[in-house]
């Protein structure tokens, strides 16, 4: 065992991002600057639906769903079901939705009165926005639900489809599936 620093402190290995630290601990100058700074005035904000620009991260937990980019999700319908097994979890309402990749945010209305429960053309946005393309998958996991709100959070996985494959795809809906032997 090595011995503790001359100040009796233990030293930390050097990370990429440094240990959180409770703003009790912090002088006033330096609570100050934090809340100036635009990065973490974001994150000391409980009202923000924005989280850490990471493209990729360990699922925390919370439900999720996934979905493979087919083209019912692309053009011309841009139509975006869930699957049945979010169906219980999930509001019978519509209600807005913000879905967040990367810091960014598309705000959306699922429309969970309808059958096949969805989301409206919004989504649309979100996935000419982020380049979607037949095969990618995209992650959602719920971050926030109630039966006024939901937000989730989503990865995408890109995922070209293999060209010896593309003229026996059918994949226009779950019912339509893309099968591979």
């Amino acid at each position: 065992m090595e011995p503790l620093s001359p100040n009796n402190e233990v030293e930390h290995p050097q990370m990429d991002k440094p240990p959180a630290r409770t703003v009790e601990n912090l002088s006033t100058k330096a609570v100050e600057a934090i809340q100036r700074d635009p990065k973490t005035k974001k994150l000391l904000d409980p009202k923000t639906t924005e989280f850490e620009d990471d493209e990729f991260w360990p699922l925390s937990g919370k439900p999720y769903f996934h979905v493979f980019v087919v083209k019912s999700h692309l053009k011309p319908l841009y139509q975006l079901v869930f699957p049945k097994k979010m169906y219980s979890l999930l509001p019978c309402s519509r209600v807005p939705v913000v879905l967040t990749y990367c810091g960014k945010k598309w705000e959306m209305v699922y429309y969970g009165d309808s059958n096949p429960k969805r989301f409206d053309r919004n989504w649309k946005n979100f996935a000419i926005d982020n380049d979607l393309k037949l095969g990618d998958a995209c992650v959602f996991e719920i971050v926030e639900i109630s039966s006024s709100n939901l937000k989730f959070r989503v990865q995408i996985l890109r995922g070209e489809f293999p060209s010896q494959l593309m003229e026996r795809v059918k994949g226009e809906a779950s019912d339509t599936p893309i099968i591979v032997d």
